[in-house]
């Protein structure tokens, strides 16, 4: 649940962001051309992709690669409060901003390692500075202008040049002019499990939802919510069977809106609840 949230734009896009909320939350980035960077005000954010796992706890900060579309939060008391500082990466914004003088970061370097999904910078004070000072403009947003907006922008890039971490950085902010194109299946495939509506499933593709469904049908042979739906059902079996998760866990992990969701469509799908499913595979 989002408690609180206050955003900043710039050329209409959103590029400093303020987020509090309860967790367990899902931070939907459904932009597979754009780079984000997220400080930690309070709380800690589990973020995992194919490749890396880190846990980035109260002042630090992670910089997530482009195509990545969704971070994930979680913490065993459901009642904590999590506070999230938001910079957002937009080629747009870059372009226009570094017209004629893009920095060295944004170039693409000789090599590139495929496997760098993020990078996580561990407690940097000239970073929790920056934060201090933009969380006076989050609370006196009179000040704040498109100047202000830009000077504050200019200022985190040239402080992520200097972390002991900018040449992973570089990896991932030279994707920003050159983004990866995503097929139809790879934008399903990389958000099953998120909780995304069907129609944000049409808005990542680009497409009308009647479009979407068309698309869907002739791909997957099955309706949309069929068969997103029976994925999450498989998933979940499979962390019943492997792991010492919470229920509720496993129904957030696998996308679903809630327990009591979860367990309906579940029973429904295997005519057991899924701690009687648990309990039968343990008996076995």
């Amino acid at each position: 649940m989002i408690i609180e949230r206050k955003q900043y734009k710039l050329l209409e896009k959103i590029i400093f962001e303020k987020l509090v909320i309860q967790a367990p939350f899902k931070i939907p980035n459904p932009m597979p051309d754009e780079a984000c960077f997220l400080y930690m005000l309070e709380g800690q954010i589990n973020y995992k992709t194919e490749n890396q796992n880190v846990s980035v706890p109260q002042n630090e900060s992670v910089l997530l690669k482009c195509g990545n579309y969704f971070s994930q939060i979680k913490n065993d008391k459901s009642a904590t409060l999590h506070q999230i500082i938001i910079v957002h990466f937009h080629p747009k914004i870059l372009k226009s901003i570094y017209s004629s003088d893009l920095p060295e970061i944004f170039k693409k370097p000789s090599f590139i390692d495929d496997k760098i999904d993020l990078s996580h910078i561990n407690n940097d004070f000239l970073i929790q500075k920056y934060i201090e000072n933009l969380m006076f403009y989050f609370d006196n947003p009179t000040l704040v202008n498109d100047d202000i907006l830009i000077l504050k922008f200019k200022e985190i890039i040239l402080l992520l040049c200097q972390t002991k971490n900018a040449s992973t950085i570089q990896q991932i902010l030279s994707q920003l002019f050159s983004p990866t194109s995503f097929t139809f299946k790879e934008i399903i495939e990389n958000n099953l499990y998120s909780n995304f509506s069907l129609v944000e499933f049409a808005n990542l593709a680009n497409l009308s939802l009647s479009s979407f469904k068309r698309e869907f049908k002739k791909n997957y042979s099955d309706t949309p919510a069929n068969y997103i739906r029976n994925k999450k059902l498989e998933k979940s079996t499979e962390l019943l069977a492997l792991s010492e998760e919470r229920i509720t866990d496993i129904a957030f992990d696998c996308g679903f809106k809630n327990l009591a969701n979860f367990s309906h469509l579940f029973n429904a799908k295997y005519n057991c609840s899924p701690s009687l499913y648990r309990l039968n595979l343990k008996d076995k």
